[in-house]
């Protein structure tokens, strides 16, 4: 089974369509999973899993780490917030150090895929992803890079803020033109076809190993 993990903080953001549409380009069966408005805290360091690599902390991430541990392949997306992969996605793969003790490695030899959105020109996202997964003892097998939307497209304050990306990208403006927004996933013909291309490996690498 191909688990499919969305971390940005917008159910319905690009970065989840970007991991849908690697997950139904593979041609086998998937789950997706949103983090958007689940509780997903960080490792509070109590090392109660050490005896069992089972996470003692109790949330939504429990179920979801059940899920990782019982997937062939994980496809793993999180947007850039302010610089960096964002909070849920870091605290999702943090927690993962549940997985990590007496030389046992429960994530071991899984297939993963990337999944960042990220500022055109920036790429923060895909090393801290990649970082997650290698220290898992995971395979890497790709990574697709989808352009960001940011938030001060639909804030309501964008157009007159100095401090936000639309100023920087189109000047002070009396109101936010529909033409100006960023393109959404389906509408970055690059993404798109990256993500078929990928999804297509990950299928042929998974059918390979029934």
């Amino acid at each position: 089974m191909i688990l499919g993990i969305s971390a940005s903080g917008r159910k319905d953001g690009v970065t989840g369509e970007g991991v849908k549409a690697i997950l139904e380009a593979t041609g086998l069966p998937y789950e997706y999973v949103s983090l958007a408005g689940k509780k997903v805290g960080g490792c509070i360091g109590c090392t109660l899993c050490a005896s069992d690599n089972t996470c003692k902390v109790r949330d939504d991430w429990n179920e979801i780490g059940e899920k990782m541990r019982a997937a062939d392949a994980i496809v793993f997306g999180a947007p850039n917030y302010f610089g960096r992969m964002n909070a849920l996605g870091h605290a999702c793969w943090e927690r993962t150090f549940s997985f990590r003790h007496r030389e046992i490695f429960n994530l071991a030899g899984k297939l993963g895929v990337i999944v960042s959105t990220d500022y055109r020109g920036s790429n923060f996202v895909k090393p801290e992803i990649e970082d997650f997964m290698l220290r898992n003892k995971m395979a890497v097998v790709e990574a697709l890079q989808i352009d960001g939307y940011s938030q001060c497209y639909t804030c309501g304050y964008g157009q007159n803020c100095g401090v936000g990306n639309v100023v920087r990208q189109h000047g002070f403006l009396d109101e936010i033109k529909s033409e100006q927004f960023p393109p959404h996933f389906k509408e970055q013909p690059e993404a798109v076809f990256h993500a078929g291309r990928i999804g297509k490996i990950l299928g042929s690498m998974l059918k390979d190993r029934e």
